[in-house]
């Protein structure tokens, strides 16, 4: 059966989304999300921003402006929480 992961990203980015690419191989359906702070601008970041984003395709969403992905504001980051079997926090 297919769960919905959500992997939440403050502190260890760079893990967050390496594990978040490596959650894909059980067919799960998973999205990352990065909370509170712009993510960071290292090769380690952008080597696994750039597996998770474009080659496999992850939706990733921020409650920071800074960031480019998708904005929502923390009400609906908890609205969407309820949606997730499993919830991973970084």
């Amino acid at each position: 059966m297919t769960k919905k992961i959500a992997v939440f990203t403050r502190d260890r980015q760079a893990e967050a989304l390496r594990m978040s690419g490596g959650l894909t191989l059980l067919d799960d359906k998973v999205e990352v999300y990065v909370l509170d702070k712009k993510l960071e601008d290292n090769k380690v970041i952008a080597k696994h921003l750039d597996m998770v984003q474009n080659m496999l395709e992850l939706p990733v969403f921020t409650n920071c402006r800074d960031n480019p992905f998708e904005y929502l504001t923390n009400e609906e980051l908890a609205n969407k929480m309820l949606e997730f079997d499993v919830v991973i926090p970084y």
